[in-house]
């Protein structure tokens, strides 16, 4: 199966992670891809593929002879998607040539380049997208198609590598994609993931991460004896939301700017609760973040004594700084891409990745892009081409050469 065939394949498994689920993996559904991967890679010659009771599938192949004392390099990408918008029942549809008009994906919806700038880097290819009615999942299904790819054709045409360690995760998209994930089981020297969009970026800076869940207690009575007595969780949630600064919302940041984003909110007069992501490049703007909500809670407190408590959850960390200056993953990887004709670049991610939690454990894992784009939504696009050119890539950085 060409690269393109293996994404197709995967895409019509619904593997939608949820955010709420205290088991592991979140869904089980994410776990019949995994069945399924691990049938492929023992159908490849791979026999030591496994599923652990997480379901984090792992597997290796052994150097060629000669190779032994290269680096082992492993391969990861994650098989959950997004929760944003249903993966289910997910209908692909590939614009031939795509000419960089619009694109009709149903009588409601379309896409073209001036709405969707991502757009513009596929124009000339092949491109997968929907029907609109849900999303596609080339985040990241895309990655698993191309690893997949690379270690068919690095099997068949008998390409010399390295040790290759491969794994696949769930619930990359709930942040719990390697919670469980065992080290002993994937002793790689680095790693990478293939969860990006843009296939010339080699990512290693990534925000740092944390959830915060702000409670609200109040005190009902019957508004007409109100004065004095009430106390409106609901509306203390509205002022607290209130004295956060605008100008630290998402969609008025960009570039190495971290933001405070409101994901949820429910409330009634005695219980309100708020629900946010802090993301920020700088460890220290990071820090005054998370410290601002926990002030405005203060201040609350201040004039209803026990009104409001916040809960902070880290998440994951800035990449780049636990990678202690060591940078050979990014180098070969940046050599990969030349050797395929592509000039790199390495930009701040406005987002995280399992490499960034994995590095923070010791095993540098930049990310690598994929050829998609608009991912968690309908208007989820990849490129055939793009995908086909990183599987050249990716054995690039096998042969290391």
């Amino acid at each position: 199966m060409s690269v393109v065939d293996k994404f197709l394949h995967y895409v019509s498994f619904d593997t939608q992670s949820d955010e709420h689920s205290t088991t592991a993996p979140s869904t089980q559904k994410q776990l019949i891809l995994a069945q399924e991967l691990v049938k492929e890679l023992n159908e490849l010659g791979i026999e030591n593929a496994t599923l652990d009771p997480y379901g984090i599938v792992y597997a290796s192949i052994a150097p060629t002879a000669g190779k032994e004392n290269e680096k082992a390099i492993g391969l990861i990408a994650h098989m959950d998607t997004a929760g944003e918008m249903s993966g289910k029942d997910v209908k692909p549809r590939i614009v031939k040539n795509y000419a960089g008009d619009d694109i009709v994906l149903n009588e409601q919806f379309s896409m073209n380049p001036e709405q969707f700038p991502a757009l513009k880097a596929v124009i000339g290819d092949d491109v997968i997208v929907t029907d609109g009615t849900t999303l596609l999942g080339a985040d990241d299904k895309a990655g698993i198609a191309i690893i997949m790819a690379t270690l068919e054709k690095v099997l068949k045409e008998q390409i010399p590598h390295g040790q290759i360690w491969i794994a696949f995760t769930p619930d990359e998209e709930v942040g719990r994609g390697v919670e469980n994930f065992d080290l002993t089981k994937f002793p790689a020297d680095f790693a990478y993931t293939l969860d990006g969009a843009e296939i010339d970026c080699v990512d290693y800076e990534t925000f740092n991460a944390a959830m915060a869940e702000v409670t609200f207690t109040g005190a009902s009575i019957h508004p007409g004896e109100a004065k004095d007595k009430m106390i409106n969780a609901a509306g203390l949630a509205v002022t607290y939301a209130s004295m956060l600064p605008q100008w630290a919302k998402p969609e008025h940041t960009c570039g190495r700017e971290g933001f405070i984003h409101l994901l949820e909110m429910h409330g009634e007069c005695e219980h309100a609760t708020l629900s946010y992501i802090v993301r920020d490049h700088d460890h220290d703007l990071f820090e005054h973040k998370k410290q601002l909500l926990l002030d405005l809670a203060q201040y609350l407190n201040s004039l209803h004594p026990d009104c409001c408590q916040v809960t902070l959850r880290e998440q994951y960390l800035n990449m780049k700084d636990y990678m202690n200056g060591d940078f050979e993953s990014v180098n070969r990887a940046k050599a990969a891409l030349q050797a395929c004709g592509i000039t790199p670049r390495s930009l701040p991610i406005r987002g995280g990745t399992d490499g960034a939690m994995l590095t923070q454990r010791g095993l540098n894992t930049p990310n690598l892009g994929t050829g998609g784009g608009n991912y968690h939504g309908r208007f989820e696009f990849a490129s055939v081409q793009k995908m086909e050119k990183m599987v050249d890539v990716v054995c690039q950085i096998l042969k290391g050469e």
